[in-house]
């Protein structure tokens, strides 16, 4: 075939490969390798260490399903901590919602907010908006450091390898539950069910073991492992299953809505077999 190609090496026996029509941007930073590559089935796609992170075809599935079912299920998420991110599109979900008062976004790689600001805009729009703080240093640490200080705590990571690693273990979670407030909501992205399936059943084993309330549920994110993608919540009081979630007036999604909001919490029987004790 002709032309330049990316290969995401997804595992080790599969690959997601792509048409790739130039490349815009390739840096190493101080934490990893970053490109922007603008590839014909995905538009413009943002790659860690040659990982697919975000693509202009598809974030907006992900970015509304990390932020959305926990935004809709808390009654007042006035302050919002987004741990990774630095794409920014967590962030402009974040900011839409009219009872967030302050959104900080931590995120350890300056280079990847400031790249993504320049070649995504449409991704990193909100890094300016009024509600926003960004603090560029570690989010386990800045987790650490807190107590009962957010409603909402959203950890938008890469793959637990690296900087990211962290943020996968059950002392964080511990971290995070102190950081919320008496009915706060932690959510985090959590992977393949099909592919990383021994990660999710222990994430959702640890935050079970510290919430009253924990779910997982799926989205379909069509350049991640898989197609399918899972989230975790946990939460100290609200149910994402038990509320009536409506979104505010004004606020357009293309992806979420209250009828998505409980069928994402519907799991397939291999997926509740998973999460068995």
């Amino acid at each position: 075939m002709k032309g330049l190609w990316f290969t995401e090496l997804q595992t080790p026996t599969i690959a997601l490969s792509c048409r790739v029509k130039q490349t815009l941007h390739w840096e190493k930073t101080p934490y990893q390798e970053l490109a922007i590559l603008d590839t014909e089935p995905f538009g413009r796609i943002l790659t860690l260490d040659g990982v697919i992170q975000t693509t202009v075809a598809d974030e907006f599935v992900y970015h509304e399903m990390i932020t959305w079912v926990a935004l809709n299920t808390h009654p007042e998420p006035r302050r919002v901590l987004i741990i990774g991110g630095g794409d920014g599109g967590a962030l402009r979900e974040v900011v839409k919602h009219p009872a967030v008062e302050l959104a900080t976004l931590v995120e350890i790689d300056r280079r990847v907010v400031e790249v993504c600001r320049q070649y995504l805009p449409e991704i990193a729009s909100a890094f300016a908006h009024p509600k926003a703080r960004i603090l560029f240093e570690d989010g386990v640490a800045h987790v650490r450091g807190q107590v009962a200080a957010y409603d909402l705590i959203i950890v938008d990571s890469t793959d637990p390898v690296g900087p990211a690693e962290g943020l996968f273990t059950a002392a964080f979670y511990g971290d995070v539950y102190r950081a919320l407030r008496p009915d706060g909501i932690f959510v985090a992205q959590t992977e393949s069910p099909f592919f990383n399936q021994e990660l999710l059943r222990r994430i959702y084993l640890d935050v079970s073991a510290l919430f009253p309330v924990s779910k997982v549920y799926l989205a379909p994110v069509p350049t991640y492992p898989g197609g399918l993608w899972s989230f975790t919540l946990g939460s100290k009081r609200h149910d994402p299953a038990a509320v009536k979630p409506t979104l505010p007036p004004g606020v357009s999604t293309r992806y979420y809505n209250p009828d998505v909001h409980r069928a994402a919490l519907v799991l397939p029987n291999f997926v509740r077999e998973l999460l068995k004790p």
